[in-house]
């Protein structure tokens, strides 16, 4: 992780930590830590709504929410661990890892998608047309290299290029860089980074900002279709010791979900407000009305990442199907 991710993990670490340590709290609290990117936009409707706290009332509960931004499912794993964070929002990849690590133990396991959104590598050099086209001087920036679930799709893309044995070849290259000074490495060029495995909606502003920016791989064609690469967990332990705060927390979002669909223009409108974000509003309504992009809580596709991870013993447990690593909510029953 470099300073900067670093830095911002350390302070939204410490909002989290502020609210409250890991002891054993009553319910109607929950901290929530998001990332960068529309593939949380639940989140942010969720919190610019005070959903969390409408359905917190139909539970009879009063509920104080706490939502901070991370960068990498690195850090998201250790706030979880740690007891400073409740729910995590971050890569099918880091939630496997600790899914595998916690069994018996913390048995984390997914609480819901965020949604289908294809996740693109792009790539300034001009000489780069597919993944094997990379070299010793180009760097690849991503959340978190080996962790994050742009990483693991990139070793999957490796592994149908090179063999099993070679998954990892490009994490060599690959630096672990927050998805906001990636894109910014992109759009304006003239730095070590060549490529930038992103989500949107920085793939797109990349594309529009420099011409020699374009796409090598994405995400969809890698898993095999549509694809829910971002997810929520939380451990074994939070879910059932809050029972009424969790389903506020599911119905939130499924109403989030809900409106998002509902309401395209405004949900774009929501996201640059809530973010401060800077991108232009027509490049945010094309992805949210995207016919590749879908807001909603049933995990898609997961488990094909999940095989490959136990085949190259990133992790050690084999998954039967994506209902061993998602709890065993109404939503998830048709997880895949």
């Amino acid at each position: 992780m470099n300073t900067t991710a670093k830095r911002l993990a350390a302070l939204a670490l410490a909002g989290l930590l502020a609210a409250g340590t890991g002891a054993a709290r009553a319910e109607g609290q929950i901290r929530i830590a998001d990332q960068f990117g529309i593939v949380y936009l639940l989140l942010d409707v969720a919190k610019d709504q005070k959903l969390m706290e409408k359905h917190g009332k139909v539970q009879g509960l009063d509920i104080a929410v706490t939502q901070v931004t991370l960068s990498g499912g690195s850090a998201m794993n250790d706030a979880l661990l740690s007891g400073s964070l409740d729910i995590a929002a971050a890569g099918v990849g880091p939630m496997l890892t600790l899914w595998d690590r916690t069994r018996g133990r913390q048995n984390v396991r997914g609480v819901a998608s965020l949604g289908n959104f294809p996740y693109y590598l792009v790539s300034t050099n001009p000489a780069v047309k597919t993944i094997a086209d990379f070299s010793e001087k180009d760097r690849i920036a991503l959340p978190a290299v080996g962790v994050s679930v742009q990483s693991r799709i990139l070793q999957m893309a490796a592994a149908k290029t090179w063999g099993d044995a070679q998954h990892a070849k490009l994490d060599k290259i690959s630096v672990t860089l927050p998805h906001p000074e990636a894109a910014a490495a992109i759009s304006k060029g003239g730095t070590e980074i060549t490529a930038h495995f992103a989500n949107p909606p920085f793939q797109e502003q990349e594309l529009a900002a420099n011409p020699a920016a374009h796409v090598v791989l994405k995400s969809y064609d890698v898993l095999g279709g549509p694809a829910s690469a971002t997810v929520l967990y939380t451990t074994e332990k939070f879910r059932s010791d809050n029972p009424k705060t969790y389903r506020a927390f599911t119905a939130a979002l499924a109403e989030a979900a809900q409106w998002i669909a509902a309401n395209p223009e405004a949900a774009a409108e929501l996201f640059i407000r809530v973010n401060k974000s800077k991108v232009e509003r027509k490049l945010v309504l094309d992805i949210v009305k995207s016919p590749e992009v879908q807001f909603k809580l049933t995990p898609q596709n997961t488990f094909a990442l999940a095989d490959f991870m136990h085949r190259v013993g990133a992790i050690k447990n084999k998954p039967a199907s994506a209902r061993d690593y998602f709890f065993d909510d109404p939503h998830n029953a048709g997880a895949n």
